[in-house]
């Protein structure tokens, strides 16, 4: 590496979270901005990341000279390997080439890669999968994201599309999902699944304390933490229904990789995850060949908010 200092961005439908990394890999500065004012131009999002990097090269009183790389975790379908966005479902990108706008604005290495594939990335170089050749992520936020390590490599599949596996259909007939299909374990275990069942619920005149908190679509996961805390019926139900469809996705996902570790991270695991794991635990059993479960640990990612921000670094030292 030539510079002592690599910048590592987490490029999210809300927001934007910033962080620059030393040679021994500790974070020296830290930014965080809303990108909700960038709108639905492919161009004003591209702004703002150039406008955050500014900042944390002005800021942090590091010269130019001295960063190594840039990488980024983002939603959506992205070539890896050419750094171009095929599509993003909450940011308004087709075949956008952001690696070239860039590269060309720093005229430093620009990486960028799919955001849980890149969460994924950092629990196993720096968090609880690390030491592990074959581990499964499940990213449980705003939607569903999956992530995949197989034999010591990140698994990205036909053109980096693989791990979609939020919308692995656990039920033909069930609720409808963002992408079309019926069914989707992101249309039950996600914000936007959960909150669907609040909502319903509320239209069946139950009262509960989330329905009045969504917005967009989807509630804060600060607010879930509140009404389970508060033993909230309807909000108990829904998660009840998420974990159940988690588990079972959980023990398709054993069965068919028979991974060492199953990682969950995102949102709603910061948020909630002992709660949400304890459900997990207590049923996935009844999902897998207790052959293969035998050999699989299942754990809370240990990153926290931070997992995209170690897998851009780690995208870094890949490449």
């Amino acid at each position: 590496m030539s510079g002592k200092y690599n910048i590592c961005l987490d490029i999210g439908g809300t927001k934007i979270l910033g962080a620059i990394f030393n040679e021994r890999k500790e974070i020296v500065y830290r930014l965080k901005k809303k990108t909700k004012e960038a709108g639905d131009d492919a161009a004003n999002v591209e702004k703002m990341i150039i406008s955050v990097v500014e900042d944390m090269i002005k800021d942090s009183d590091i010269k130019k000279k001295d960063f190594n790389a840039i990488a980024a975790g983002a939603p959506g379908v992205i070539d890896q390997g050419s750094g171009i966005i095929l599509t993003s479902p909450n940011l308004p990108w087709t075949n956008y080439d952001i690696k070239s706008s860039i590269e060309k604005k720093f005229d430093i290495p620009f990486f960028i890669g799919n955001d849980v594939n890149v969460g994924v990335l950092g629990e196993w170089k720096y968090g609880v999968a690390k030491g592990y050749k074959n581990v499964v992520g499940f990213f449980v936020g705003t939607g569903m994201g999956g992530g995949l390590i197989l034999d010591g490599k990140m698994f990205t599949g036909n053109k980096y599309k693989a791990a979609e596996y939020g919308h692995m259909i656990l039920d033909p007939e069930g609720p409808l999902c963002g992408c079309g299909q019926r069914g989707c374990l992101e249309a039950f275990s996600s914000k936007k699944g959960m909150s669907a069942y609040i909502m319903q619920q509320t239209a069946r005149g139950r009262k509960n304390m989330l329905s009045e908190t969504i917005e967009n679509g989807v509630f804060k996961s600060k607010n879930l933490k509140k009404a389970i805390a508060a033993k909230d019926p309807v909000t108990l139900e829904a998660v009840d229904r998420a974990c159940h469809y988690l588990a079972v996705a959980t023990g398709n996902m054993i069965n068919t990789i028979s991974p060492d570790i199953v990682v969950y991270g995102g949102g709603v695991m910061e948020a909630v995850g002992d709660f949400f794991m304890e459900k997990i635990l207590a049923e996935v059993d009844r999902y897998c060949m207790p052959s293969i479960r035998s050999t699989v640990e299942l754990k809370k990612a240990a990153l926290g908010d931070d997992s995209n921000i170690y897998g851009a670094l780690a995208m870094i030292e890949d490449n």
